[in-house]
């Protein structure tokens, strides 16, 4: 949700940039994807990829933000960590 409110109300995540916010939490979101359901690694990574894009074009709807390529990247980095990540944790746990 602080994705889509006014630059200057969203919350700050401490001294992070806002890539590494954007990798961090689809880092998150994709561990939890999985863990919620059953559903294989390619669907997920385009489930997250998506939902990526989605976030970037209601941010040309809404005030003091803009949508870039850049955030979409970042998105699919951490989705890609987040979904190997689980894949680790499966092994390991």
């Amino acid at each position: 949700m602080a994705a889509v409110v006014p630059q200057d109300i969203a919350p700050v995540l401490g001294p992070l940039n806002d890539k590494s916010q954007h990798i961090l939490a689809f880092v998150i979101l994709g561990v939890l994807l999985r863990l919620g359901y059953q559903i294989n690694y390619w669907y997920a990574l385009l489930l997250l990829l998506g939902y990526g894009i989605v976030i970037e074009i209601s941010q040309l709807f809404t005030t003091n933000r803009s949508a870039e390529q850049a955030d979409v990247v970042a998105d699919l980095i951490g989705s890609f960590i987040g979904l190997k990540l689980y894949k680790y944790l499966r092994r390991v746990i």
